[in-house]
């Protein structure tokens, strides 16, 4: 991927939420023209309901920069605008629409994504999250020129993150925020430079991340404890995982955001609470393999808490049993 600029780039930015944000804040703040910005529009949220601008347009906006917010990025209008800023290259980073192909040749050099995963592994939605459930030592973030499959064109820069044995996604979401930011202006640099080689995929090595769901969230504790706890933290923040107890004729919805396994012999069911300790802050559920202790857990209208502020507000006994229904 060559150019025989050595200009700054004039850059078309798209993206949506906080994971964007330190790239468009990069790009504003490098020798590159940041002319305009995608995103999507503004949604209602919070029990009001009222309308939300993304992250990136707040961004965009403090950057005294144009921001568009088109429902689709289909059809003639949207094909105007970007035409309209001339754009040399479009970064896309979490932009959460697909791009059609008369959009992706619009500017000079294509399309250029920040993917949050070492391509091929973990095409798709949920990569960071992805990483962790699978138990993953190690993500990174792939900048890669957009094709019209789904994160399947060729790469261009690579960049490595480890994965620590108690991170959340919410926490590597962070670092390869980052990761994403600094790898983007070295790849418009190396663009401007002509120094941008194009490496395929190895479509036979690929796998998927799709979008998730609330649903996703449900513990199976017949599962091994390791991938009980990695499940935990791949949700935390969001979706969430989480399990259900039956409490006074009542069926509680119990989250779990963080969790580590525990080797150890037990003969009883996955999902059967095997000590209980408000004073030590000690709960422990078994599972098909092992055991989870739980770190933090949250009750029905409550905030996240320690284990053993939790058991001193909603008892838990030796013995007490989880749902294992998985359907």
């Amino acid at each position: 991927m060559s150019s025989d600029l050595q200009r700054p780039l004039r850059v078309v930015f798209a993206g949506t939420p906080e994971f964007s944000v330190p790239a468009l804040d990069a790009i504003a703040a490098s020798d590159h023209e940041l002319v305009g910005v995608i995103t999507n529009p503004d949604r209602p949220a919070g029990r009001g309901k009222k309308p939300r601008a993304p992250a990136v347009k707040k961004a965009a906006l403090a950057h005294d920069v144009p921001v568009y917010q088109p429902d689709s990025m289909k059809g003639d209008e949207p094909l105007k605008r970007l035409r309209s800023w001339n754009p040399d290259v479009m970064v896309v980073a979490a932009y959460g629409q697909i791009l059609p192909e008369s959009i992706l040749g619009v500017p000079t050099y294509g399309c250029i994504n920040i993917h949050a995963s070492l391509l091929p592994k973990f095409r798709g939605a949920a990569p960071i999250n992805k990483a962790i459930i699978e138990g993953e030592s190690e993500s990174g973030v792939t900048i890669m020129k957009m094709d019209a499959g789904l994160d399947t064109g060729p790469m261009l820069l690579k960049g490595s993150v480890s994965i620590g044995p108690h991170m959340t996604a919410g926490e590597l979401h962070d670092e390869l925020s980052d990761v994403g930011a600094s790898l983007i202006i070295e790849a418009l640099g190396r663009l401007v430079e002509g120094d941008l080689s194009e490496t395929p995929q190895d479509d036979d090595a690929a796998s998927y991340a799709p979008k998730l769901s609330t649903s996703d969230g449900r513990i199976d504790w017949s599962d091994s404890a390791g991938r009980v706890a990695d499940l935990i933290r791949g949700l935390n923040p969001w979706p969430g995982a989480f399990s259900h107890f039956q409490r006074n004729g009542d069926t509680d919805r119990i989250k779990f955001h963080r969790a580590h396994p525990v080797e150890t012999d037990h003969d009883r069911a996955p999902g059967t609470v095997l000590r209980s300790e408000a004073k030590s802050g000690e709960l422990e559920i078994a599972c098909g393999e092992g055991a989870v202790a739980i770190d933090r857990i949250q009750a029905p209208g409550g905030r996240a808490m320690n284990a053993g502020d939790f058991l001193n507000g909603y008892p838990l006994e030796p013995g007490d049993q989880f749902e294992t229904d998985t359907d």
